[in-house]
């Protein structure tokens, strides 16, 4: 099994000294009259992101500054989440923060089992097959519903089935490996 935590982004390092951060999801709007947020989350299940009480939010897009707050409430509502937080009073404060960004210091992802990896631990990684061809490296994930698929770019775009045991025979973190069953025409 596969967690999702970061569909299509890496982990995004924080400047030297900090811990990395990983963005779990972006702020979309306001939600009310008393400074909650609407909030696209990139977890799944989506309420999850909920689990991290403290966010690091980026006030300024590619500015790298950030702000910490706390979560002090949130719930699903409708097809999304909405959250309250610390320093958010009105619904003028909330709306300012539309397109902001939310991390949280990867020390406080979940510690998963072996044989589970978050998307952004496969991004990067070198896939080839049992012949030994180097298809190309995991640039990406789809979430397709039945199962994940990994899109690996080389000299062509292929998309390859996440199941292990199956289609994903090894996964080498460590090595940035991957072995696949896979004819690398397909």
């Amino acid at each position: 099994m596969q967690r999702q935590m970061s569909a299509d982004k890496p982990s995004q390092t924080a400047p030297a000294g900090q811990d990395a951060l990983v963005e779990l999801g972006r702020i979309n709007g306001a939600y009310g009259v008393r400074g909650w947020v609407k909030v696209f989350s990139q977890t799944r299940p989506m309420e999850d992101i909920l689990k991290y009480r403290h966010w690091q939010l980026e006030m300024r897009p590619g500015s790298g500054v950030r702000t910490t707050v706390q979560v002090l409430e949130g719930r699903r509502q409708g097809k999304g989440i909405v959250a309250h937080i610390s320093g958010c009073g009105n619904r003028d404060q909330a709306a300012a923060m539309r397109g902001v960004s939310i991390s949280v210091n990867a020390a406080e992802l979940e510690t998963l089992d072996d044989g589970e990896y978050y998307w952004r631990d496969l991004i990067g990684l070198t896939v080839s097959n049992q012949q030994g061809t180097e298809l190309g490296q995991v640039s990406g994930l789809l979430e397709t519903g039945n199962n994940d698929v990994l899109v690996v770019t080389g000299e062509r775009e292929r998309l390859i089935p996440y199941l292990p045991g199956n289609s994903v025979l090894n996964v080498d973190l460590a090595a940035g490996q991957m072995l696949v069953d896979w004819d690398a025409d397909f």
